[in-house]
């Protein structure tokens, strides 16, 4: 009884930490309300009116607009869903030809408040997550995925409904941690119904389930596989049959994959691929000098917009299995892992090593993918101390990168003080785990009644434990510092609107730098695993 009692408290306390987290955010992106939008913010009304307007049938083929619908079903009905109450909000928002490019304070109400709305999705998958830590393991946890910057730049400002389906994700790991396979698979299969983008995990979600679930000798094997087969054939069948009874799955293929968008997106996502154009194009630079005649590609890398496939001067050009087979080869330690030791507590670290090798070597990647790997990495963070180093540099990397999406001055005062917070919350709650963990170490080593000078070693060790981060991390943050110095005042003072795609491709080749030590860092603990 005393037990029952003890969990319901903890439950209860839990929840309110949470709401508590959730009202401060929502709070924040309430005043961000007014903030710049992207042209996503159009996509989304457009998405509302398509869905409300006109047949299930004519989704995929209407063209009115330019921002076509290339999500997934599950998302297209989601639209459906929220176009009802933006209808009794104000018609005009979902009249597919009066309504483009709609700009009133009813749509931009209404659409801001649906992201926060849908961030309840990922309130939850935190609460699962973290209902069985202590309160302050629960509490940094709160921290860096409810307050996450990167998030509130991306979906409440930007826009965009990034926790939403981060929140599905959280969904699906929480339930293969605590061993419920079947449950975590439906909800990955969702998730994959609402944004295909993060298929990416799919080849490990494969092997662990496979592996861990199905794996069980001949008959309940077999059974097991069935089973989850039935589950996630019952999930797709819900979000494309209708259109296979359309006969429309090609149509619907052809928007969700458009594979001639080009290699890289708009503004260059720090990845591999940002060193392979950089390179190209000082190859191409230093052949024309050379007398030698070298064409530029017809669309440019260095303004800023791709065009279709495009081109390179002088590297081969980078098709789409290319980048299939090095996601896939990159993937490969993983796999070999999840298949040879599939453990449950070990799910979060390589689902999200899974998205930073599809963000490092995917195609036509978007800048705003890095928070596929660094929210579940968040999940990995708060347990021990390498895992919170390396968290911290990652998180505020991650979170600068997106920068360059923000561009108006106005939103510039906004988006230092967001990382900077954050920066200095993550700092602290990080210092206050590793001091209490330290502690606890001395403690122990006291009550074992080790000798003094054991004692003085180990407090030594403690005392070096405590750094947070390195010399060689504090002076690649000093860094990001003097690329943001020289994009915000240098450049402008001493070139002026000479090689303007140079800050650009400063801030995207800097942060590739600690993308790339990121996913060599989850590699090496991949291996060291067991």
């Amino acid at each position: 009884m005393e037990g029952q009692k003890l969990q319901m408290h903890e439950r209860s306390t839990n929840t309110q930490q949470l709401l508590w987290f959730f009202g401060i955010a929502a709070c924040i992106k309430l005043l961000l309300i007014p903030s710049y939008h992207s042209t996503d913010f159009e996509v989304h009304r457009h998405w509302l009116a398509l869905t409300h307007s006109l047949p299930l049938r004519q989704w995929y083929f209407e063209e009115s607009s330019p921002w076509t619908l290339d999500y997934p079903p599950f998302f297209a009905y989601y639209e459906c869903i929220l176009s009802f109450f933006a209808h009794l909000i104000d018609p005009q928002i979902v009249d597919i030809h009066r309504g483009l490019n709609y700009e009133s304070n009813t749509v931009v109400y209404f659409q801001r408040i649906s992201v926060i709305v849908s961030d309840l999705c990922l309130l939850y998958g935190v609460y699962r997550l973290n209902k069985n830590l202590e309160f302050r393991k629960r509490t940094l946890m709160c921290l860096l995925v409810v307050w996450s910057p990167g998030l509130i730049v991306v979906d409440s400002m930007h826009f965009q409904y990034n926790g939403f389906l981060l929140g599905l994700l959280m969904l699906s790991i929480s339930y293969l941690q605590e061993g419920r396979d079947l449950m975590g698979g439906f909800f990955f299969a969702i998730l994959l119904c609402f944004k295909h983008l993060f298929a990416v995990a799919a080849p490990v979600y494969f092997v662990y389930l496979l592996r861990h679930y199905c794996w069980k000798g001949l008959l309940r094997g077999f059974w097991q596989l069935i089973s989850m087969g039935i589950v996630v054939m019952v999930v797709f069948a819900a979000a494309y049959g209708p259109f296979l009874y359309h006969g429309q799955i090609q149509q619907v293929i052809s928007r969700m994959f458009p594979f001639g968008r080009g290699l890289c997106h708009a503004y260059w996502a720090p990845n591999f691929w940002v060193f392979y154009i950089a390179l190209d194009k000082g190859l191409a630079i230093f052949l024309r000098k050379l007398g030698l005649n070298i064409q530029a590609p017809a669309a440019s890398f260095t303004g800023g917009l791709v065009g279709d496939s495009p081109p390179f001067s002088v590297l081969p050009k980078i098709t789409p299995i290319t980048t299939f087979i090095m996601v896939l080869l990159a993937l490969s330690p993983c796999l070999f892992k999840a298949w040879k030791n599939p453990q449950p507590q070990l799910v979060a670290r390589w689902i999200a090593y899974a998205y930073t090798c599809g963000f490092l070597f995917g195609w036509h990647v978007h800048e705003k993918a890095s928070l596929h790997f660094v929210v579940p990495l968040s999940i990995v963070a708060v347990h021990s101390l390498e895992d919170a180093r390396h968290y911290f540099l990652l998180a505020i990397v991650s979170c600068y990168s997106l920068f360059p999406l923000l561009y108006e001055a106005q939103e510039y005062p906004i988006k230092v003080l967001l990382l900077l917070l954050h920066s200095i919350l993550m700092w602290h709650s990080f210092s206050a785990q590793i001091t209490k963990d330290a502690a606890a170490k001395v403690t122990v080593s006291a009550k074992t009644g080790k000798q003094l000078s054991s004692l003085g070693s180990l407090s030594a060790t403690v005392e070096k434990e405590r750094i947070l981060i390195g010399w060689v991390g504090k002076c690649y943050l000093f860094g990001l510092l003097g690329v943001e110095i020289w994009g915000q005042f240098s450049h402008p003072y001493l070139l002026g609107d000479k090689l303007p795609f140079v800050p650009l491709l400063l801030v995207s080749l800097y942060c590739a730098l600690g993308m790339i030590y990121s996913w060599v860092w989850q590699l090496r603990c991949l291996m060291k695993s067991t």
